[in-house]
């Protein structure tokens, strides 16, 4: 049983809840976005459930109409260097656009981050959906979903680059002699390619890991071939193992195509478990939570996928409207899944955007239900593991005390951490610094 494939697990922490009204609910602290407190008390909770990660989720544009979540939050890097300070073994993963930043700073950043938790950041990899975005960063025309995606493929190439500035052992600091790193041993990546110039060298040296972890989070054709070809994890979402099933196979696929072996990347899948000492009681609790939302907040929920679409406009309990290509450049693969199950299941308007606000996770029950599904999705090759969002502040507090036990007796999961970087604690490799490799290769 000690040798079976581990389990891996991350925590987001998502302030108020991604749910339109998660934050109407009597055990949310409604600043809890804002809340230093908050955030260290879940990162130390999913700590003590030995949890590989937390996660935090970031956008660049809102309106009146978005979540109360995404109207106030910290800005991930920042958070996540505050909680590097409150733990010591997980990992800290935030998210970054490629659209509306630079390489350099970006690099420069998660360094930064690698070196304040001991070598134990991970950068999210998001092209940013939202059209609106553009008008935040001096732009008139928000690139397309193929745009996007190409801009970040380079974009992933000149940050690794930047990382291998410095080779390990070129800070050589001798007192006596003066001398304080090696030149040789310091390298410009002079990339010039068809969206960025840069000229480097990096000004902050690898981390013990070497470099933060790569995490994408796309399931769209060209979300999918970048994770396979760049990406060391992949945060998704599914609704069936069926479907989860499905885009396993396709992204480990893609990366053997790529070169790489199937087991270079992981895919993790978001859940909202929701624990009952009984079905009843956590059938309950779900209810509670979707009897929060109204449907006028779940149709400007709705639009929020579809470019913020107004659907007020159309009547309540007929078919869901046609929308020719409406999301398509935005979140294209929730946007494509949305109008199938609408068409294939006969939804109203009403049913879809209710459904949207308040999801049925397949992870609703007691911890051994809960337990069960999970170990069937990991066994049966829909997951290496899990982002888990729990909706209220006690929900991670129960995974962690009631369901974590009974995989740990399974001998599916961690009793302890490996490491204490995220590369350890995940399994990922190392990379050797491509100066040193090229060097020890040519003395081949």
């Amino acid at each position: 049983m000690a040798n079976r494939k581990q389990i891996k697990f991350g925590a987001i922490i998502h302030g108020v809840g991604g749910n339109i009204a998660g934050w109407r609910h009597p055990e949310v602290p409604s600043d809890a976005s804002v809340s230093l407190d908050f955030y260290k008390r879940q990162a130390i909770t999913a700590e003590r459930g030995k949890f590989d990660l937390v996660f935090i989720a970031d956008g660049l544009y809102i309106n009146e109409r978005s979540i109360p979540h995404f109207l106030n939050r910290f800005e991930p890097l920042t958070i996540l260097s505050a909680l590097a300070s409150v733990t010591s073994r997980i990992g800290l993963v935030g998210t970054l656009s490629t659209s509306y930043s630079e390489p350099f700073n970006v690099a420069r950043q998660f360094a930064s981050l690698d070196h304040i938790s001991g070598g134990r950041a991970g950068w999210n990899v998001v092209t940013s959906p939202l059209e609106g975005s553009a008008g935040n960063f001096g732009r008139e025309h928000h690139p397309t979903h193929g745009e996007r995606y190409e801009i970040a493929e380079e974009y992933i190439e000149v940050v690794r680059g930047l990382w291998d500035s410095w080779e390990d052992d070129a800070f050589v600091r001798d007192k006596a002699s003066g001398v304080f790193f090696d030149p040789a041993k310091l390298h410009a990546l002079n990339h010039k390619g068809k969206h960025f110039s840069v000229t480097g060298p990096l000004n902050i040296a690898r981390s013990r890991q070497g470099q933060p972890v790569i995490f994408q989070a796309g399931s769209s054709e060209s979300g999918k071939q970048l994770a396979a070809q760049s990406a060391d994890a992949v945060f998704t979402g599914h609704e069936s193992i069926e479907e989860a099933q499905a885009f396993y196979r396709d992204v480990k696929q893609r990366a053997v195509a790529a070169g790489r072996s199937a087991d270079d990347i992981a895919i993790l899948p978001g859940i909202g478990p929701i624990i009952g000492r009984t079905p009843e009681e956590a059938e309950a609790k779900y209810q509670e939570l979707a009897a929060l939302v109204t449907i006028d907040k779940a149709l400007h929920y709705l639009g929020r996928f579809f470019e913020h679409h107004d659907f007020t406009q159309y009547p309540l309990d007929e078919p869901f409207p046609e929308l020719g290509d409406l999301g398509s450049n935005s979140f294209r693969s929730g946007t494509d899944k949305i109008k199938q199950q609408a068409r294939e299941h006969g939804l109203t308007l009403r049913q879809v955007a209710l459904q949207s606000a308040t999801p049925r996770s397949p992870f609703i029950g007691t911890p051994e239900q809960i337990a069960d599904r999970i170990q069937q999705w990991h066994e049966q090759e829909a997951a290496d593991g899990f982002i888990v969002h729990t909706h209220i502040p006690s929900g991670l507090n129960d995974f962690v005390d009631h369901v974590v036990p009974i995989l740990q007796a399974r001998g599916l999961y961690r009793t302890d951490y490996e490491s204490d970087t995220l590369r350890g604690n995940l399994g990922v490799p190392v990379p050797a610094n491509r100066y040193a490799r090229q060097a020890a290769a040519s003395e081949i």
